[in-house]
């Protein structure tokens, strides 16, 4: 390998610290909040460690766990079959590697979230992001910035909701069907406990972004944190789910590569 070569560039940037590595994962936990559907649906588990020995008669050198988890507990990646309207599409297992890498355009509505949990972001607020930053990457994320990561402590912030259910920030149904279908990018990644907004189930078509982007072949990262760390455009994202076969998505661990000066 050359000492030009990208790659030894990128290892050199990584060693020296131009290159910073932004953990965008929850700490995967029991406490770790999960969605809540209505009590007619099946639940998704909350995330459990069963302990098989910690270095005593079980196992005298050694510890470890099984753990149980939902598919879409804590950070974690949508796959196109997560949904009715990608059910022929591809499972978790399925989707090209080539895919769990690529840029990211990061779209800051945390002043807009604090005043209001139930904004939602309409076509002319991408639009108005793109003629201050460019276009969005082809190929690339859109990551939704709204502070909710702050909330993770707690399940009944997190989720914030009511008699009339949750209250949390996402895309209207139209910016939905837009970035699903009519923008360049491979999936929307949002700090909530789902990519939809927590009104989604009132929505037409109901929970859109999920109903348009899994049709549209496309991809969803929740839970994600520290958004604040990256810049509105140049970092690269890296997801990486568990290829769980025939699975409908998974918890990932989920980077960012950002450049320092």
């Amino acid at each position: 390998m050359s000492e030009s070569s990208v790659l030894a560039a990128l290892v050199s940037g990584l060693r020296g610290g131009s290159i910073e590595v932004v953990d965008l994962t929850s700490p995967l936990s029991s406490s770790t909040p999960v969605i809540q559907l209505p009590p007619q649906f099946g639940q998704t588990a909350v995330f459990e460690l069963e302990e098989i020995s910690r270095y005593d008669d079980r196992g005298p050198a050694w510890y470890w766990n099984n753990f149980r988890s939902g598919e879409h507990t804590g950070t974690h990646f949508d796959a196109p079959n997560h949904w009715v309207t990608g059910k022929d599409l591809a499972d978790v297992a399925s989707v090209p590697a080539r895919r769990l890498m690529a840029p990211a355009a990061v779209l800051d509505f945390t002043a807009e979230a604090a005043k209001n949990p139930d904004f939602l972001v309409e076509i002319d607020h991408v639009k108005a992001w793109e003629t201050e930053n460019g276009p969005l990457p082809d190929g690339g994320w859109l990551l939704l910035r709204t502070g909710w990561d702050t909330r993770s402590h707690s399940q009944e912030e997190f989720l914030n909701a009511d008699e009339n259910g949750p209250h949390t920030p996402g895309l209207s149904a139209e910016c939905a069907r837009w970035v699903a279908e009519d923008t360049p990018v491979i999936g929307l990644g949002v700090e909530t406990v789902g990519t939809d907004a927590g009104a989604a189930h009132s929505f037409d078509p109901v929970f859109p972004c999920h109903s348009y982007l899994m049709g549209s072949d496309k991809y969803g990262l929740t839970q994600l944190r520290n958004l604040a760390a990256l810049p509105p455009t140049g970092s690269v994202v890296i997801a990486g789910p568990l290829p769980i076969v025939t699975g409908s998505g998974a918890p990932a661990r989920v980077l960012a590569l950002v450049e320092r000066s």
